[in-house]
């Protein structure tokens, strides 16, 4: 245990006095002695009412003659100053303290019965009390008697109490309790019907159901106690600033019109609380005057704070118990706000708790709610920033913040979005030193915010989803080659759900990929990821092929490791809940995985260990497999040009996956192999990308038709399907860049050929500027 400055300072100062004195034991007299030459043990001494000269004096006189002295001798740590030690460290680690301090050992010495240190301490009027009241709240003797002169009646006695200011004193009333309660209720809560009545507080767009049945809940006799419950960011807060505006302004039940909301500040009253005792003192100060007081609700904001607040080890009693039974009778009344999970965690569990309040759901609003709202908030932002913002850019704001923003909810990420919106023009106007004309805040201009918040492409958020529909298809068939049919089934299927033909409880889309491998499955989900502006998750399925690895997707029951941290698939779609999700290779998932799949496609939902729902509402779920590959692409015995033996590969789907799966899939699209001219345009889209990274270093590269037919011929494979074309143009073509560039003939630009030689492999002739 670390001991501060200060009290190092005064040990140092007490072995030199013993050692002056040529004292043989050093004692807790020394360390008293020494400790009243410092200003903050004086100080405390004196605001415990004793004189510290006096008690410096007295302890000097039994150094001086009572004291034995030793020749020749270095002080040993006496036994009773050990005893003072061990008692203020141990102290000390059951307050929480990171440090031994002076105060702690000033109590320690009193509490040492047989030391004269102690006796003196005493025979001047300190107690125990007294002194862990001024070392914790800086309190006053004279304070305390003025609040026993209270609680006894005694005007005259709370009158004179001592100098603590002309406008303090004015407050008291008769019988002397008014300026106690009014330090209380000042210092450790807000009163927020005063702050609307100055209009500090925001004001409460919509939410009337919530607003009419929290009034509803507190105008009942007993348990008259709301609790709102709610993700963060939906306004809970909000919905009890709206209660205490509309208590200022008379539009209540006459049963409330004189009521005041006070907010507890948990963070004022759990501040300095350093010894037992001292956080229930103050709640039972503020619960004491609450219920003094007529017509009084008490706000607490994340209420769940108060279970086990202030308790230590080994007690029972906490801020929680200490409410218990003010709100059973009735005395008052009070609001609280949690989030879904503290009150699951830390307040359901405590029944007597969560029986005297009533449950109120705040949901998160919609887009159009959430506009609503930024409506009324508008001329707050817009003289704060001094711009103007369209119904365009608000709308917009509740729209992109909804779709990209996934870690937050609505309205505050749209609400955070368009202050930040105003704080980027501001900071923009500024540079330019234009302070003219506010500034209009336009669409593109909350496009911009949304791309930074969200990290992703500014082009993903500045293309409105219906233009991003009409091209879908062509967007799509010039990145994935070959697989014309399979886009145009998948195009549909999205158009549809976009169309609002469809349930609403279910994914936009689910596919089942079949097909040879290399042959588009992937890409194809991949680029409609990016085309759509949305995240891909991929899965490998092959990592699920056991049964336990279940939990890894929805979470571990309870009692296992890993219980809390939640499931990959739900914690993944909960943070990203627009999205492609791929799963790849899905027969290899375990038979247990495809009962989860199951209710993602019929209500896109799953609910993980811990009871929260995963949204696949935004989803478009893409399942790949190599089912009936080998079917695919063979010639059929007698007439007709199919290419593809699609009862082969029904019969296949069959065999894998049960009834109530297939029946459950929007489509099951089948990827043919590819054809020579589609593999040659995949080479021209590999080759192309490659050209362009080439033109940035000023190198200009040439390739023949033969040599893309070499690459095409050799780079595709029924087994592996295209994946080797990437592999071997690393091989064939990049390689000889490599040390071209860097030191070669190209390392100032220049120009290459790459073409096919008489001997049958690829040759690349370049020639620098």
């Amino acid at each position: 245990m670390r001991i501060n400055r200060e009290l190092q300072a005064i040990l140092n100062a007490a072995y030199q006095e013993a050692k002056q004195r040529k004292h043989e034991y050093l004692t807790p007299e020394h360390v008293l002695y020494a400790a009243l030459h410092f200003e903050y043990p004086r100080d405390v001494v004196h605001e415990c009412g004793a004189e510290p000269d006096v008690i410096r004096s007295e302890v000097d006189k039994h150094l001086s003659e009572r004291i034995p002295v030793v020749e020749g001798e270095e002080p040993f740590q006496s036994i009773g100053f050990q005893h003072v030690i061990e008692r203020a460290i141990f102290h000390t680690e059951n307050a929480a303290k990171e440090e031994v301090d002076i105060g702690d050992i000033l109590v320690s010495i009193l509490d040492e019965d047989e030391s004269f240190g102690s006796f003196f301490m005493r025979e001047a009027g300190i107690s125990r009390l007294n002194l862990l009241e001024v070392i914790s709240h800086g309190l006053s003797r004279v304070g305390a008697e003025r609040e026993e002169g209270s609680e006894e009646g005694d005007a005259g006695e709370a009158g004179e109490a001592g100098d603590s200011g002309h406008e303090a004193r004015e407050e008291l009333d008769d019988d002397g309790r008014t300026r106690k309660k009014r330090d209380a209720l000042s210092q450790f809560t807000t009163d927020l019907t005063a702050q609307a009545r100055e209009g500090r507080l925001e004001p409460l767009i919509g939410r009337e159901d919530i607003l009419e049945r929290t009034v509803q809940v507190l105008c009942r006799r007993l348990k008259n106690n709301p609790v709102h419950l709610g993700d963060p960011g939906v306004g809970k807060t909000a919905i009890t600033e709206g209660l205490a505006q509309r208590i200022a302004d008379g539009e209540v039940p006459s049963l409330l019109k004189d009521y005041t909301v006070y907010a507890l500040d948990m963070g004022s009253m759990l501040a300095g609380t350093r010894y037992r005792g001292d956080f229930e003192e103050r709640m039972k100060q503020v619960m004491k005057e609450l219920e003094s007081r007529d017509n009084v609700i008490l706000f607490v904001d994340e209420i769940h704070t108060l279970v086990g607040a202030g308790a230590v080890s080994g007690g029972s009693m906490d801020a929680s118990n200490m409410l218990k039974p003010a709100l059973a009778s009735g005395r008052i009344r009070c609001i609280g706000s949690t989030t879904y999970e503290e009150y699951k965690r830390y307040f359901e569990k405590d029944r007597a708790l969560s029986r005297r309040f009533q449950k109120i759901e705040v949901p998160e609003p919609s887009e159009d709610q959430t506009f609503e709202i930024l409506q009324g908030l508008r001329s707050k932002y817009e003289q704060f920033h001094n711009v103007i913002y369209s119904d365009d850019a608000l709308r917009a704001a509740a729209h992109l913040s909804a779709l990209y923003i996934n870690d937050r909810h609505l309205p505050d990420k749209a609400i955070d979005v368009i202050d930040e919106c105003g704080a980027y023009i501001r900071m923009r106007r500024e540079a330019s030193a234009d302070e003219g004309e506010p500034v209009t805040i336009m669409e593109t201009d909350i496009e911009k915010v949304v791309s930074r918040i969200a990290k992703i492409p500014e082009r993903s958020v500045s293309v409105s989803e219906r233009d991003r529909l009409r091209d879908l298809e062509q967007d799509l068939k010039r990145v994935v080659f070959g697989q014309e049919e399979a886009i145009s089934q998948v195009v549909q299927a999205v158009k549809r759900s976009r169309a609002g033909f469809r349930r609403a409880d279910k994914p936009v889309a689910s596919f089942l990929f079949v097909g040879p491998t290399g042959v588009g499955k992937t890409e194809l989900a991949r680029q409609l990821a990016d085309t759509l502006g949305v995240a891909m998750l991929r899965f490998d399925m092959s990592e699920y092929q056991e049964k336990h690895t279940v939990s890894r997707l929805i979470g571990s029951p309870p009692g296992y490791v890993g219980y809390e941290e939640g499931g990959l698939l739900t914690e993944t779609i909960r943070k990203t809940p627009h999205a492609v999700l791929l799963l790849d290779e899905i027969e290899k998932a375990h038979a247990d995985i495809y009962n989860i799949l199951l209710q993602v496609m019929d209500y896109a939902t799953v609910t993980d260990n811990s009871g929260k729902h995963a949204d696949f509402r935004n989803v478009v779920l893409i399942m790949t497999s190599n089912a009936g590959a080998r079917e695919i692409g063979k010639p059929l015995i007698g007439f007709g040009g199919r290419s593809v033996a699609s009862d082969a590969v029904d019969d296949a789907v069959e065999r894998i996956f049960s009834p109530e799966f297939r029946n459950r899939l929007d489509k099951v699209v089948v990827f043919n192999r590819l054809a020579t001219e589609v593999i040659e345009d995949i080479v021209r889209k590999d080759l192309d990308d490659f050209v362009a990274q080439l033109a940035e270093k000023n190198v200009t590269l040439e390739v023949t038709a033969a040599c893309i037919g070499w690459l095409a011929e050799r780079g595709y494979s029924e087994e592996f399907g295209a994946r080797n074309i990437s592999r071997l143009i690393e091989e064939k073509i990049k390689s000889f860049f490599v040390d071209s560039v860097l030191f070669g003939e190209l390392q100032n630009g220049g120009r290459a050929t790459a073409d096919v030689s008489d001997e049958g492999d690829v040759i690349i002739r370049a020639q620098g500027p």
